[in-house]
């Protein structure tokens, strides 16, 4: 029988290391290539989408897909849904316009054009004319007996800046057309088969311009559906709404984790306060009697933000400071340590070296002391920490 959960704490603490690693990110060749970041790049991977003679092996394809997204905005002049030449960085002044040289240059992205229809496309982040003609785009298009339409391609709808006629243009967004194109590669298993290099870019470029990076990769994936089903929690993939069931899911999670990071928040200061009064009462004294110069005179635990979980041992005679850290401080006092702890088990207490004139750091070393054992309480004659303390004092 499949374990019902009496909460989800273990589960959130099992996601913690995916979760992490869906943060990270994944290779996609748009990235590495900085591709996209300026309209004339895209256009060119959109122009050869809809170049039915292309490489891309999928004919005409896009074009059809492209089209059906103009008509849906367009229901009583429909255009024909293919046939279309495909060029660009197209002058769109008029002959006039042009032998007058008073006018400059107004480039239309991509033109698609057939003796009866023509579209105009202008690519561009968001449906934003951004200083080109409406007008002018349309008489370009516009021919006897040719039908024709000024489209704006872009990531996302942003109706308040078509202004100047662009609020006439009709809207494509990547997601919709790249969505469209990836059911229909989804439904050809032959051109899968034979187009295998096109099929990882045409991916890729889904990947980085509509969905984003995967949250993890395959194995992730399997290892959160065999959780899933290991902790009662699979019947959520049989809810007739998996959007509500994602969402009832992820509010869940997101409230158990919330929980976790406020209660181990308060074990971090329990931690602290336990190692400042065993400071004070019990490892003053113990190191002390260990030395004659440098002894501790002082304990202290003020620091804040990502320092503050640390107990500092002040010393006299000139000595660097010697620190007691754990948790997020044992991180970054490990990052920044000339010979950083190699596998670092940050369930444990770490004691550290001040370098002269309290400026960085000298040496870090762990200890056996266990961030569990401070909250119960360390015993009077634990002398763990005192070694800790004399070797990383003496250079040990």
């Amino acid at each position: 029988m499949t374990p019902r959960p009496t909460d989800m704490s273990g589960f959130v603490t099992a996601l913690v290391p995916m979760l992490s690693r869906s943060l990270a990110e994944e290779f996609n060749v748009f990235r590495v290539m900085h591709h996209g970041t300026h309209e004339k790049q895209l256009s060119n991977v959109f122009a050869w989408l809809l170049a039915a003679d292309a490489t891309h092996g999928l004919g005409d394809a896009f074009q059809r897909i492209f089209l059906e997204r103009i008509n849906a905005e367009r229901p009583a002049d429909k255009l024909p849904s293919t046939g279309y030449r495909v060029a660009q960085e197209v002058d769109t002044r008029g002959e006039e316009e042009a032998a007058g040289g008073e006018v400059g240059m107004d480039i239309a992205d991509i033109v698609l054009s057939r003796q009866d229809a023509a579209v105009v496309v202008e690519n561009y982040w968001t449906s934003d004319g951004h200083v080109h003609d409406f007008h002018r785009y349309l008489a370009h298009a516009v021919g006897p007996g040719r039908a024709a339409a000024v489209v704006l391609l872009c990531r996302r709808r942003e109706a308040h800046r078509q202004q100047d006629g662009w609020d006439d243009a009709v809207v494509v967004t990547y997601a919709e057309v790249l969505g469209d194109l990836q059911a229909h590669v989804a439904r050809d298993s032959s051109w899968r088969r034979r187009h295998r290099e096109q099929r990882f870019f045409i991916q890729q470029m889904i990947d980085h311009f509509v969905e984003g990076p995967a949250a993890v990769n395959l194995d992730d994936q399997i290892s959160f559906i065999k959780a899933m089903c290991e902790t009662g929690e699979s019947a959520r993939y049989g809810y007739q709404s998996q959007d509500l069931a994602a969402q009832e899911f992820a509010d869940l999670v997101a409230e158990h984790a919330r929980r976790q990071m406020e209660d181990s928040r308060k074990a971090l200061a329990r931690v602290k306060a336990g190692l400042q009064d065993f400071a004070r009462t019990t490892l003053t004294d113990q190191v002390n009697d260990k030395v004659e110069t440098g002894q501790v005179t002082k304990v202290e635990a003020k620091l804040k933000g990502i320092w503050q979980w640390c107990v500092a041992l002040y010393r006299g005679d000139a000595q660097p400071t010697i620190l007691l850290v754990f948790g997020p401080t044992a991180v970054v006092e490990n990052e920044r340590a000339p010979e950083l702890v190699s596998d670092p088990d940050y369930s444990r207490v770490f004691v550290t070296l001040k370098a002269t004139g309290q400026q960085g750091l000298k040496r870090i070393v762990q200890t056996d002391v266990s961030l569990g054992e401070v909250i119960n309480g360390l015993s009077q004659d634990d002398d763990r920490l005192r070694d800790a303390v004399l070797a990383v004092a003496n250079g040990g």
